[in-house]
């Protein structure tokens, strides 16, 4: 086990930020550990990081505990922090340099190291450039340079994609999995989409509590509700809301039909059936039996997004 948490509890004077948490973490995952702002996701990491001490509960990384061990876990991290700390009056190459340094890096394979991390984060274009000058999507480019400069075996990312373009989230996107075959990753993220995308395993952490752990796919089945399907058809039918409408409201487990009206002489329904139904096959039996053309279907599933809604608002969550 590449990251042991157990029994973690940190306070701020009264205020209880995280609340008796346990999870661990295997070698090679990639951990997308999600909350609301003031949830206690960076406090956390920053209790891994050996950036601050719990109040109880302790951390193991690597078989080294927080506590007894804290230079040694801080060896097999690489950290970057949500606020990303640089030194602007330092260009890239001199600050790589420096923390790789800091890291006890020796000259021999240092160059070398440097050149890969540049090439890594799509730093080449600004390398002499001193880091004042960059905008934030560069600097948060050099904050992940960094953290990775000593080739850690965890890394510990907090909100790794701010501040960066489309085009760079989907760089870092790419370059975080490739880690991820070699290096365990936990990544804290607002972007959803990236948490599908990148992530083995999710955690979502509500008011320092976990409420929730698992695949985002597993995520998705257990919170799934009411399933929806858009039909688009064709139909010689003469009036589609007494000789269609009827017969779709009727089959087995469709709670609800709405009609969307006629576009180009096909029409548009939204079928809503029951909890982990899904008609599509009899829906499509149906339309062959009744001679409907098809013309479209489309299933909408229960997404990360709408679980995490669920997982940390004051409302109850239905299942």
């Amino acid at each position: 086990m590449a990251i042991a948490v157990r029994n973690l509890t940190k306070y701020y004077g009264r205020e209880k930020a995280i609340d008796d948490i346990s999870f661990d973490v295997k070698s090679g995952e990639i951990l997308g550990f999600l909350g609301p702002n003031g949830a206690g996701k960076t406090t956390t990491m920053k209790i891994i990081t050996c950036y601050m001490p719990p109040s109880s509960g302790t951390v193991d990384v690597e078989g080294y505990d927080i506590f007894d061990h804290a230079l040694e876990v801080r060896k097999k991290i690489g950290y970057l922090p949500e606020l990303n700390p640089l030194y602007l009056d330092m260009n890239v190459i001199e600050y790589l340099d420096y923390s790789a340094r800091l890291h006890g890096m020796k000259n021999s394979g240092l160059k070398g190291r440097m050149r890969e991390m540049v090439d890594a984060c799509g730093l080449s274009d600004v390398r002499h450039k001193d880091i004042g000058e960059l905008s934030k999507g560069y600097r948060q480019r050099v904050g992940l340079a960094q953290a990775m400069i000593h080739d850690p075996d965890v890394l510990i990312l907090d909100e790794p994609t701010s501040g960066l373009d489309p085009n760079q989230i989907v760089e870092i996107r790419n370059l975080i999995k490739k880690l991820g075959r070699a290096k365990t990753v936990i990544l804290s993220t607002h972007i959803l989409s990236e948490v599908q995308a990148t992530c083995d395993r999710v955690i979502i952490i509500n008011e320092g509590k976990i409420v929730a752990d698992g695949t985002p796919e597993k995520l998705q089945q257990d919170f799934r509700g009411a399933e929806t399907i858009s039909l688009q058809l064709k139909t010689k039918a003469g009036n589609v809301m007494t000789d269609v409408f009827p017969k779709l409201k009727g089959l087995a487990q469709v709670e609800n039909v709405q009609y969307g009206g006629e576009e180009k002489e096909a029409h548009r329904f939204t079928v809503h059936t029951a909890k982990g139904s899904d008609l599509r096959e009899q829906l499509f039996r149906q339309a062959v039996a009744e001679g409907w053309v098809l013309l479209e279907m489309s299933r909408k599933s229960t997404s990360l997004e709408e679980v995490f809604h669920k997982l940390t608002t004051a409302e109850p969550v239905k299942q």
